[in-house]
């Protein structure tokens, strides 16, 4: 037996007594560290790393030291944070213990984002000096592997969507779809009807970029509202169709979760008024090898690689988009194109009819290798198994949390959704005055938090939850008890939400400063302006 004496019962807080008696819930508290600005640390004089003089040789070859003409070099030097290396470590290490994400939290909550499991072991490859040591500007002939990934990724993507063509160049899922719309007008410049089809046609649960992108490139915008049922009103698509339409961007399943079942007829309905049609494949992640694009009639399509194809969304950038067209819409392509004869591979700039550049060099080669290993190892029967465990594990989810009081899921009452749903906590509001911006607030003191949706809010108080493939049945069992304990506190102890987060780094903003453009400090000079001095 032991000799030491039995310690004392530890005394735990009420609110943690109550967690600890839920096996399904733990007790979650983030670290806090009240961490500065980089550039408010270290001191003049630090240095991270001693830049090594000029090679010998070089200086030799350039007949003596080169100096920058003075009207190449600042005034004054930049005022940039001096810091030794054991501070970066240490500055970076406490942020990253302050931030959720995908690979901390059971991360369902970015409803639309697709936010699923991004192997590390595909980071090898592009950490790999034949991938990180890449430049832009190297002749084709010495990067004829990276070419070959981006050629047979581009295969791949015509097998996923039946495309007779796809570009990698876009650099995200907005920038692909602007790229769409750009190939669109293109394609009616060239018919001399860019004058005449300036209406671009969109629904209210697309993703919004559709709309955004097609006001940016000049189109008038017609956004369809969903019938009773939640679908897209076919009717209302019918009496918005005419002489100047230009397309029909839309997103299906939309971000409700509800496919459409009728997309054929939408694309026939625009093909007959003279239209194209472009497919937002944005939400594909439920509809991997079920169905394509082309199988619908579609003359263009999108995906997003940071989400269906599981590389890192990285807080937001860099992402991947890639565009995949018809034979007809191929001349538009952004270019460079990439193409091979069967031996050698080359960037083809001779296009004519091409949009132009969509962004500097081509794409996002290291996310382009992550999707490519991913896409590889899955294979054909694996990428199916993504859908529907995607499908699966959401129409699971929705089944525990149609369970909680006062949520409700609006919309084809009764019927199963793809690969994500929105939700609404309506009811909850009505009953309590608690909205579902505070209780995702309040899932940040379990260690998570969920996403409401686009605005304007067409769905009331709404929560949109996608779960992936990635996630177990515990993990998902874990986030509905987190919903559903938030809800009770919410009937129960309303405050305890309202004034939410407890235990979590964040805090809450104060919304009136992101509608006042004299507050924005986009800069660490702008911030030291408007704010350190300010006080």
């Amino acid at each position: 037996m032991s000799a030491h004496p039995a310690a004392a019962p530890v005394a735990v807080p009420a609110e943690d007594a109550r967690i600890a008696d839920k096996p399904a819930l733990r007790r979650f508290h983030q670290a806090s560290w009240d961490e500065k600005l980089i550039f408010e640390l270290g001191a003049p004089g630090e240095r991270g790393v001693l830049v090594p003089p000029v090679e010998a040789a070089i200086t030799e070859e350039l007949g003596g030291p080169v100096e920058l003409p003075a009207a190449l070099r600042r005034r004054t030097p930049p005022a940039l944070p001096e810091i030794g290396q054991q501070q970066v470590l240490r500055h970076y290490l406490r942020l990253s213990q302050e931030t959720l994400g995908a690979d901390l939290n059971v991360d369902v909550g970015q409803g639309t984002c697709t936010m699923k499991y991004s192997p590390k072991a595909n980071d090898r490859f592009v950490t790999d000096e034949r991938v990180a040591g890449l430049h832009p500007h190297q002749d084709p002939s010495t990067v004829q592997g990276v070419l070959a990934i981006l050629h047979r990724l581009e295969g791949l993507l015509k097998e996923v969507s039946g495309m007779d063509r796809v570009s990698l160049q876009p650099g995200a899922g907005s920038a692909a779809i602007y790229t769409n719309v750009a190939m669109i007008r293109a394609y009616f410049a060239d018919r001399g009807e860019a004058g005449q089809r300036d209406e671009i046609i969109t629904t209210i649960f697309s993703h919004p970029s559709n709309a955004a992108c097609a006001k940016t490139a000049g189109f008038k915008v017609i956004t369809l509202h969903p019938d009773a049922d939640g679908y897209p009103d076919i009717e209302a698509l019918r009496a918005a169709v005419g002489p100047r339409t230009a397309a029909l961007l839309i997103t299906n399943p939309e971000d409700t979760g509800i496919y459409n079942p009728r997309i054929a007829e939408f694309v026939d309905i625009v093909h007959e008024a003279g239209g194209l049609a472009a497919y937002d494949q944005a939400n594909a992640n439920g509809i991997l090898g079920i169905t394509r694009a082309r199988d619908a009639g579609f003359d263009l399509c999108h995906f997003n690689l940071h989400k269906t194809f599981s590389t890192p969304h990285a807080c937001g950038g860099p992402a991947a988009g890639a565009c995949g067209v018809t034979e007809a819409l191929a001349p538009f392509l952004p270019r460079p194109t990439v193409e091979s004869d069967g031996e050698r591979y080359w960037l083809d700039d001779d296009r004519p009819d091409s949009v132009g550049k969509i962004r500097p060099h081509h794409g996002v080669v290291p996310n382009l290798v992550r999707a490519y290993a991913w896409i590889m190892s899955m294979g054909a029967e694996g990428l199916r198994e993504v859908a529907e465990t995607a499908v699966l594990n959401n129409n699971y989810l929705l089944h525990k949390v149609r369970q909680i009081r006062g949520v409700s899921v609006p919309y084809a009452a009764g019927r199963p959704r793809v690969e994500q749903v929105r939700y609404s906590w309506e009811q909850l509001n009505a009953d309590t005055g608690i909205h579902s911006e505070q209780i995702g607030l309040r899932a940040a003191d379990f260690g998570t938090h969920y996403w409401t949706s686009h605005h304007p809010y067409v769905v009331p108080e709404p929560m949109t939850l996608e779960p992936t493939e990635s996630y177990s049945r515990a993990d998902l069992d874990e986030y509905a008890a987190i919903l559903a304990e938030v809800a009770r506190e919410a009937y129960e102890d309303p405050e305890t939400v309202r004034t939410a987060p407890h235990r979590s780094t964040i805090h809450r903003v104060r919304p009136e400063a992101l509608d006042d453009p004299a507050r924005w400090s986009p800069s660490w000079r702008t911030y030291r302006r408007k704010v350190v001095n300010a006080e």
